[in-house]
């Protein structure tokens, strides 16, 4: 009976299954087409909005910081970080030249403003009048090298080994700000006069390529001014730390792009640096007498020109007395949540 059923052709049970799996194959494969459509085109048109739309959708950030000693007037601090300047970008440098409207008392600038040999003048031009208003600045490792292309999954991993681009002319930088009446803070302590009242600042170089040398600045800040200020350009924790033990109110830094590509409802994946995702960009409280603001910056590298979730930004801060304790103290600490515009 068996030998018959071969003979016969009668599938056995065994290949009646067989075929029926092979039978439906080319039916699943034609409902899963229209399914990778889809996701090409989901992510095409994402990658196409991360490039052309949102890096170029420069946002200003209004953020209510109480530190300053009681008593005092509110301060106008307006933060800028991360540039990263290419001759050509005539949107972002329209876009920075508008900012002198907002009439600041103070700028800071923390730094990476250059991603190409020939930016300087694009830069100068682009802060303009921003020039004449008091200002202090660090620089950032893409100041001093070039841009380069590197492998993503570096930025989820600390490289052992790292490797410069194409040095930039940062002392043609340095002298243009500089001659304008900015003052570098790099390993420098300077204390200076702003809307009547005194800043005691102090700035380390870039931590993130181990510049830094804060053993040159170290020492209480003047806890008589109105305000101590650090300045960082990759918001390291050692460093951060320092400038805590060092009696200072407020540090400021960039470096995070605010994490540049993050996801909604979670934020940024990565902070490339060693802060925490939560302290990515924005104020946020570090120790317990200091506070901290990351700019999420306004540029990108020529080699990752995307941002998604994490829009381009200027902050400028409006710098309160710090709370003293009863109901003011509590609506104090309700006004730094920061308040969005953009321009």
């Amino acid at each position: 009976q068996r030998h018959r059923r071969r003979r016969s052709g009668l599938p056995t049970p065994c290949g009646s299954a067989a075929g029926s799996t092979l039978a439906g194959m080319p039916a699943a494969v034609s409902a899963l087409k229209p399914a990778g459509v889809v996701a090409l085109g989901a992510t095409l048109a994402g990658i196409g909005y991360a490039s052309l739309i949102e890096r170029n959708a420069f946002v200003l950030r209004e953020v209510t910081m109480p530190v300053l000693a009681p008593g005092c007037s509110p301060l106008r601090v307006l933060h800028i970080s991360d540039i990263h300047m290419r001759p050509g970008q005539r949107r972002k440098q329209a876009w920075l030249r508008e900012l002198a409207g907002l009439n600041p008392d103070l700028v800071v600038n923390t730094g990476d403003n250059l991603a190409h040999p020939k930016a300087v003048p694009a830069v100068v031009q682009a802060l303009g009048d921003l020039l004449s208003v008091p200002g202090v600045f660090v620089f950032g490792s893409n100041d001093y090298f070039g841009p380069r292309l590197k492998n993503p999954a570096k930025y989820l991993t600390k490289p052992t080994h790292r490797v410069y681009g194409t040095p930039l002319p940062w002392q043609d930088l340095r002298a243009a700000f500089t001659e304008r009446g900015w003052l570098d803070l790099t390993h420098n302590r300077r204390e200076f006069e702003v809307a009547g009242q005194r800043i005691a600042a102090a700035g380390v170089d870039d931590p993130h390529i181990e510049r830094d040398r804060y053993d040159t600045i170290a020492g209480p800040a003047d806890p008589t001014a109105t305000l101590r200020l650090g300045l960082t350009h990759s918001p390291e924790p050692r460093v951060l730390d320092r400038f805590a033990a060092d009696g200072y109110q407020l540090v400021m830094a960039g470096h995070t792009h605010g994490g540049q590509l993050c996801v909604p409802f979670y934020g940024a994946l990565v902070t490339n640096c060693g802060l925490d995702r939560s302290r990515v960009k924005g104020p946020s409280q570090w120790g317990a007498h200091m506070r901290l603001h990351v700019s999420a910056g306004i540029g990108t590298s020529p080699f990752a020109p995307v941002r998604f979730a994490c829009r381009p930004e200027a902050t400028l801060l409006t710098l309160v007395p710090a709370p003293t304790g009863g109901d003011d103290s509590r609506r104090t600490r309700g006004s730094t949540q920061p308040s969005i515009s953009a321009r």
